[in-house]
């Protein structure tokens, strides 16, 4: 009982963390020993190195948005087609 519990904090104190530890953030490091800690934990549960896992994709996903990528008109047009219908009853 006593280890399961000590797991879920670990757990839990690893999870607060994670975040931090992807993003490197200079205004919140993590300390070397947190660091250690982390790494240590996540080699060791398979449920947090999963999370660890989700949140690098993510991590890399959002990386790679620019958030500068151009309104494609077509699909706007195609929008206001659609929503034009509607308005009008009528079967697209």
């Amino acid at each position: 009982m006593s280890r399961m519990l000590r797991q879920m904090i670990s757990c839990h104190w690893t999870a607060k963390r994670i975040q931090r530890y992807l993003d490197a953030d200079p205004s919140a490091p993590l300390t070397p020993g947190e660091v250690t800690r982390l790494e240590e934990h996540v080699a060791a549960c398979e449920r947090c190195r999963e999370v660890l896992g989700q949140h690098r994709l993510l991590h890399r996903a959002l990386s790679l948005w620019t958030g500068t990528r151009p309104v494609d008109q077509a699909a706007i047009d195609r929008m206001r087609s659609v929503l034009e219908d509607l308005t009008e009853g009528r079967q697209a």
